[in-house]
């Protein structure tokens, strides 16, 4: 356990045991990580920095509210199970709140779950039809913005969620419009980055890809370096056995890498400079070989190829995890941020289906549900940041957590998925991936690209 709440008890602990003259076992695992990719152990004493957070997060909260819902059962809508588990002492808390205000406020709560595959077109239709199928509805942001809060069928909530020890403040900006925001979320990011096969890095003597990191040196140089040094004929028959990476299709990791997205707006920003860098990196990964050639397999065969054993790099996302180390089990995994562009200023994941919790328009006193849910998850967590237990449960390496966290805290939204089908995107990409001069792509494409753009916002 790292938490600061853990090292205190583990220090209660220990003491216990020094009087009653017991021994115990060493936890060599207490230490929390820092935002340092390279930093050792960080103090379990709250900084300054985050006292004034904290601070400002009470100052933040909303003041206490009375009110009665009637017994109005209120649903909340999503496209997965969103019951609070009593799974850890924070759920266990998040559950509590959660009777107490039921209590207090004299109302019931139904979680409602959609399946995936028809929850866009459920969910938009009851909008559409003034019959919202809840009170809460999770709404992915490529189709709520613009289509549906310009037809004024969302509250603005930004005004009801500034306690950032609840809210994610990032909400405000992925999904705001005309200076309003429309939706909230939790203190979660979406990881994605490079998963890399430490076992097999030993195995054939690669520089350590953590060093890259470490020396502030992790870019798309070194990554394209890296990966060639990966491919390898390791039995001398002339053909290459060990490979460096596992796709060339990396267009929405290299946008985020370099702070840039082909859409911005309602435009098309395929001739921004930094678009224009991400589009000649792809096509360096291809023209020069860089990745390991496909096999004809479908979306998954990136994955496959990793969990082969003989690829060294896989661009994902922190969800996968899991799988990998079922499927993996004689391999160690780590993790490292996408490398950094030329033009950024950091590590980035990226989302390109962000979404978020909205409340539809027919809805009445938005303000109370988004009272009720602040109220529910307003705690004092016993992990030191997000995803915090997924993270510490899957690596055991501090590096391979302070990377993902890196990551994580460097999440962007793409928003090309906005105007698709219409947009060309796999089109575009694929001649990217083809070897087509990067000035033709865009030549070919910015106004197909601006069409599908004008039809959304109805130009």
């Amino acid at each position: 356990m790292r938490t600061k709440k853990g090292i205190a008890m583990l220090a209660g602990m220990m003491l216990v045991m020094g009087l009653t003259a017991c021994s115990g076992g060493k936890n060599g695992n207490t230490a929390s990580p820092s935002d340092s990719p390279s930093s050792g152990t960080a103090s379990a004493q709250p900084s300054a920095a985050s006292s004034e957070s904290a601070s400002a997060s009470a100052e933040a909260s909303a003041p206490a509210m009375d009110f009665d819902m009637g017994g109005k059962t209120i649903k909340i809508v999503s496209w997965f199970d969103m019951t609070i588990p009593e799974d850890n002492p924070d759920n266990i808390a998040r559950k509590k709140n959660l009777d107490d205000l039921m209590k207090k406020h004299n109302f019931k709560v139904d979680f409602v779950t959609i399946d995936y595959g028809e929850y866009q077109e459920k969910v938009t239709a009851s909008l559409l039809a003034g019959e919202p199928i809840g009170d809460i509805v999770r709404l992915g942001k490529n189709y709520t913005i613009p289509a549906l809060v310009k037809q004024d069928l969302l509250w603005p909530l930004d005004e009801y969620t500034k306690n950032s020890k609840v809210f994610n403040q990032k909400a405000n900006e992925f999904m705001n419009y005309e200076g309003r925001s429309y939706g909230f979320t939790e203190q979660s990011n979406l990881i994605s980055g490079i998963f890399y096969n430490r076992t097999l890095m030993n195995k054939i003597g690669v520089k350590s890809l953590q060093d890259y990191v470490n020396e502030n040196n992790w870019n798309w140089d070194t990554f394209i370096q890296a990966a060639k040094d990966a491919n390898k004929d390791t039995n001398n028959d002339g053909k290459l056995d060990t490979w460096g990476l596992a796709q060339a299709g990396l267009m929405e990791h290299a946008l985020v890498s370099n702070e840039t997205s082909l859409t911005a707006g309602d435009k098309q920003n395929l001739e921004d400079p930094k678009t224009v860098e991400v589009l000649n990196f792809l096509s360096r990964i291809a023209t020069e070989k860089v990745a390991r050639p496909t096999e004809g397999g479908d979306w998954t065969e990136p994955g496959q190829f990793f969990r082969q054993g003989n690829t060294l790099m896989y661009a994902g996302y922190m969800y996968e995890i899991g799988g990998l180390k079922t499927d993996m089990k004689d391999y160690d995994i780590g993790f490292l941020p996408f490398p950094k562009g030329p033009a950024a200023s950091g590590y980035h994941s990226v989302e390109g289906a962000y979404q978020t919790l909205t409340i539809p328009k027919k809805v009445e006193h938005p303000e109370q549900l988004v009272y009720i849910w602040e109220k529910i998850n307003d705690i004092d967590s016993m992990y030191d940041y997000p995803d915090q237990s997924s993270l510490e449960s899957n690596f055991t390496d501090e590096n391979d957590i302070n990377n993902a966290r890196t990551a994580g805290e460097g999440m962007r939204v793409l928003d090309h998925a906005t105007f698709m089908p219409k947009l060309p995107y796999y089109d575009m990409n694929g001649e990217v991936l083809a070897g087509t001069s990067v000035s033709s792509v865009i030549e070919k494409y910015k106004g197909p690209f601006q069409a599908a753009i004008d039809e959304v916002f109805k130009k």
